[in-house]
């Protein structure tokens, strides 16, 4: 798996496992949804971490928690 898949992946897991949106995730961290949007629809093929970073503030969630995922450990890179 590639890393923006994997990012995509778990941003799609955390906002299924709050039953919240990415528009409402993102405006809480303090970032435009377009930019989430536009990663999750593939128009953009990388994130910076400060992305990251913002969506888990909006979702309650640390960096820790967002890649404490097994599949994090074997990423490919983009």
């Amino acid at each position: 798996m590639q890393l923006t898949e994997a990012i995509v992946k778990r941003i799609g897991e955390i906002t299924s496992e709050q039953k919240n949106s990415i528009c409402k995730i993102s405006l809480r961290g303090g970032l435009s949804p377009s930019s989430l949007y536009d990663l999750t629809k593939g128009r953009t093929k990388s994130s910076n971490l400060i992305t990251i970073k913002r969506f888990c503030e909006g979702a309650g969630i640390t960096l820790s928690e967002f890649f404490d995922k097994d599949y994090f450990n074997d990423i490919v890179e983009d």
